[in-house]
């Protein structure tokens, strides 16, 4: 398949503003959202998790069905749970939409043309959990959809080192299953369905 220039030069971009994790800074936020400054995001998650700006996503193909994946192993909190498609947070200065393209890229090794632009679910959403080592996420975290262009079922093998697992299931079967048992997912996701406009769009697949 040949990539147009805008392909290309979209590819080049995110490559370019990926860094290596250890590098990677994330956005500290007052309790009113106003950002106040930095940090590494390689150790910002302690036992006192200071608020920062994160973005989580659910990615819908057009049969209707949704994404969920299992963290790796190796992730610093919740690894090996099951949760919803991709999370990340945006570098300084990146806007979401791009944060989210890039991270789609790192995570499930997906080319940003196939993905449509996020659409806001719950843009409020801001949530304070902690994993069973005692490490906390303390995250606004706005909650977008986003549309899969392609076939699912020929999408590459996701990148190990943040995913162990991938499923393509229904939305109605997510809601379901997460709604009987919240405290087998990340508690993230939980809090996702708890809400009434998550439920109603992952339940209505590509047409909600």
């Amino acid at each position: 398949m040949t990539s147009t220039n805008a392909e290309v030069a979209a590819s080049d971009i995110f490559r370019a503003s990926a860094r290596p994790a250890d590098q990677e800074r994330v956005v500290l936020l007052e309790d009113d959202g106003t950002p106040r400054g930095t940090e590494l995001k390689s150790v910002v998650h302690t036992e006192d998790t200071p608020l920062h700006l994160a973005f989580s996503v659910h990615l819908m193909a057009a049969d209707g069905r949704v994404l969920m994946t299992r963290r790796a192993l190796s992730k610093k909190t919740w690894p090996g749970v099951w949760t919803n498609s991709l999370c990340g947070h945006p570098a300084p200065g990146e806007a979401t939409a791009d944060a989210i393209r890039r991270r789609a890229q790192q995570e499930l090794n997906l080319d940003p043309a196939w993905l449509s632009d996020p659409e806001p679910l719950l843009p409020q959403f801001r949530y304070r959990a902690v994993d069973a080592s005692g490490v906390v996420e303390n995250e606004i975290c706005p909650v977008f959809v986003v549309q899969l262009l392609v076939d699912p079922d020929q999408l590459p093998e996701p990148n190990p080192d943040e995913v162990a697992e991938q499923r393509w299931l229904p939305g109605t079967d997510l809601v379901a299953a997460v709604q009987a048992a919240p405290f087998v997912v990340s508690p993230w996701l939980a809090l996702h369905i708890e809400d009434e406009r998550a439920r109603t769009a992952l339940s209505a697949g590509a047409d909600g």
